[in-house]
This record gives C-alpha cells, sequence and structure tokens, in this order.
C-alpha cells in the first residue's frame, strides 16, 4: 500500500513538473510590462525582467544573465525602438527564434506624438474617457497611427527605421548617450535651447511618445494581447491565459474607477511634469499638464526653457511641480523657488515597488496619488 502511494505521489510531482516545464520562457523589457506579463502568467509561469526598473530604459548595457533571458526566451515582449532603441539589434540577435512582440505595434491604439515646446496646450475637459477600453483613443484629435498585424512582430523590429536613431553595434549603443548614466544626468552645456522648440532635437527617443503603458486603456488592450501570444505557444494553458487577462482587465477598470475619485477634486488644476512622459496618462484620465521641465528624460533642459517654465508658474499661479526619483531635483527646485508652487515625486517605472503583477496597479495608483497630494 505504501509503495503504491508513493508511485501515486511521485507520478503527481513528476507531472507537475513537466506541467511547468511546458511554460515559454518569457523575458521583457521593462517593469511595468513586466507586470502585465506576470498577471496573465499568474500561476503558471514568471517573466525575466531585461532593464532593471532603476536604469533608462532609452540606454542599457545588458548583464550576462539578461543577454542568457533573452537567449533563452521563447517569447519577448518590449515596448519598442521608440523607448529602447538600443535593444533592437539586441533582439535580432539574442532572441532570434524567439516570438518578439512590439507592444506599441498593437492592433486597437492610438500612439502620441511628442508635444513640442515647454507648454503645452490644454486638453477638452468636457468629458471623462476614463473607462471606454481601448476606445478611449477614438476622441483624440492627433493623427492616427496604423497598426500593423501584430502576428509578424518577431519582424516589425527590422522594418522602420524613419526618424528612428542610426544604430551602432548592439551593446555599444549606450556609448550614444553619454549624458545618460542608467537613469542618472550626466549634465551637458545647454547653451542650444533653440533645439527645444525645433523637431525632436534634444529627445533620445523615437518618432512617437512610447510611454503608452501610464494609459490603463492601453494596458487592456496589451493583456489581451499579451495572452494570445502566449497561447500561441502554449496551447494547453490558453484558457488560464485568457482567465488571467480577463480578471486583470476587470481590475484595472476598478483601478480606473478609484483613480477619477482621486483626480476629480484637482481635474482643472494645473501643474508640470518633469519630462513629457504623462500624456497617455493624462489622456486616459482626461487632466492636462502645463508643461514640461524638459523635452526629453535623456538631456537636461536649457536655462530659456527653464525660464520659460517658471514664468508660466508665476503666471498661472500653477501649485504643483512633479519631480521623477532618477532625475536632478535642483531642476525641479529651481522651478519653484520663490513662487507659491508645491513639489511631489511621480515615477513612470515602479522604481521603488516590488517586481511583479502588483506593481503596474501601485504604479498607476501611486501617480494618482502623488498627483493630488501635490495640491
Amino acid at each position: 500500500m505504501s509503495n503504491k502511494i508513493f508511485s501515486i505521489s511521485s507520478a503527481f510531482v513528476l507531472g507537475a513538473s513537466f506541467a511547468v516545464a511546458d511554460v515559454p520562457k518569457v523575458a521583457v523589457d521593462i517593469a511595468p510590462v513586466h507586470s502585465l506579463v506576470s498577471k496573465v502568467m499568474n500561476g503558471l509561469g514568471k517573466p525575466n525582467l531585461i532593464i532593471p526598473a532603476e536604469a533608462s530604459p532609452h540606454e542599457y548595457q545588458l548583464r550576462p544573465s539578461e543577454a542568457k533571458a533573452l537567449q533563452e526566451a521563447k517569447l519577448v515582449f518590449w515596448i519598442g525602438e521608440d523607448l529602447t532603441p538600443w535593444l533592437e539589434k539586441g533582439l535580432s540577435t539574442l532572441a532570434k527564434d524567439a516570438t518578439i512582440t512590439t507592444l506599441l505595434k498593437a492592433d486597437g491604439i492610438e500612439l502620441l506624438d511628442f508635444r513640442e515646446g515647454a507648454l503645452f496646450e490644454a486638453h477638452d475637459h468636457s468629458d471623462h474617457d476614463d473607462h471606454d477600453d481601448h476606445d478611449d483613443h477614438d476622441d483624440h484629435d492627433h493623427d492616427k497611427h496604423k497598426k500593423k498585424d501584430d502576428h509578424d512582430d518577431h519582424d516589425d523590429h527590422d522594418d522602420h527605421d524613419h526618424g528612428k536613431h542610426n544604430k551602432k553595434d548592439d551593446h555599444d549603443d549606450h556609448d550614444d548617450h553619454d549624458d545618460h548614466d542608467h537613469g542618472k544626468h550626466k549634465k551637458k552645456d545647454d547653451h542650444d535651447d533653440h533645439d527645444d522648440h525645433a523637431g525632436h532635437e534634444g529627445h533620445d527617443h523615437g518618432e512617437h511618445d512610447p510611454h503608452a503603458w501610464l494609459s490603463p486603456g492601453i494596458a487592456k488592450v496589451w493583456l489581451n494581447l499579451i495572452a494570445a501570444k502566449l497561447s500561441e505557444v502554449d496551447p494547453s494553458n490558453a484558457s488560464t491565459y485568457f482567465s488571467n487577462a480577463s480578471s486583470a482587465n476587470k481590475d484595472l477598470d476598478s483601478l480606473s474607477d478609484e483613480i477619477n475619485k482621486i483626480l476629480d477634486p484637482i481635474r482643472k488644476e494645473k501643474f508640470v511634469v518633469f519630462h513629457d512622459a504623462y500624456q497617455y496618462f493624462e489622456k486616459h484620465f482626461n487632466i492636462s499638464a502645463s508643461g514640461a521641465i524638459s523635452l526629453g528624460d535623456a538631456s537636461d533642459p536649457s536655462p530659456a526653457r527653464l525660464k520659460e517654465i517658471k514664468e508660466r508658474v508665476e503666471k498661472e499661479d500653477i501649485h504643483c511641480v512633479l519631480a521623477e526619483p532618477q532625475y536632478n531635483e535642483g531642476l525641479v527646485k529651481a522651478v519653484i523657488e520663490g513662487t507659491h508652487a508645491n513639489n511631489a515625486v511621480i515615477d513612470p517605472l515602479g522604481v521603488s515597488l516590488e517586481i511583479g503583477p502588483n506593481l503596474y496597479d501601485k504604479l498607476i495608483r501611486n501617480l494618482a496619488i502623488n498627483l493630488s497630494n501635490c495640491f
């Protein structure tokens, strides 16, 4: 009898180990995407994070363990080269056998262009587009960006180079961005302040604003896409992937309701952000930043731009200027000095949060809470 029990137990353990082994290895670029993929894989496996939350996604030199994770991955989810131009060639070499999904190319989302200049035009607050799922992009006036079929994602990082960086050899790319040191600013001479208004010079980004993960509506689209991609390579667990995605989508609806209540008292208040990374969040929750201290998060603002922002803060009696944990807090202090403005820290990447399925919701909630508390 005991031998039979042992055999049954052994078979159960062995079967469980095979089930775990069947779950595909997955690699993702940044912590918020890692969180979304973790939600979909919950109970089956965990994805590998390639870029630590405290590092700048715009440039990063992969460690051996991260390169190995890409080499072993069967699936890779990344925002796209608009956020991580240096990673494009790495994916084509290290992850050449993986199915690569570029989330910015997902059907059902609208990509936004970068806003030019230090000062922004206000959005129309006539109604909320808060929980219209991914349909929240329908009422925006930006140029529409037609998406490709995401089933060709493993090739799509090779087929568009317009407006993009001129690439160097794989991991030497971070040398192109000497003003960054894994998320920290190195100060430059910013006498070319007119560049802030000419095209997108000063950005180390690509053609579109890549910070789309800050819209829960877009995150919902991505959750369904992630479930579909996982199910293609792991059909035996498809029901779990889609069930997890459905549950996560409902959670994001509840999160949006919660955040709208947090933001309602300050919805028409004016605020300034450190760099222009929040317009997807602004659009989803129908709020508007008045300007950004820095055009991009890979370069310091010019003295002229700082002066322009400070003048708006003073003239329009703006009460909130937002900093970020990775960047020069002294620039924010320079803007609010002698004004009535408060400052607070908001984090678009989850620097201080625990990596995992709960990070995304905490990230979005903290944005709203810290913005509200700033007033």
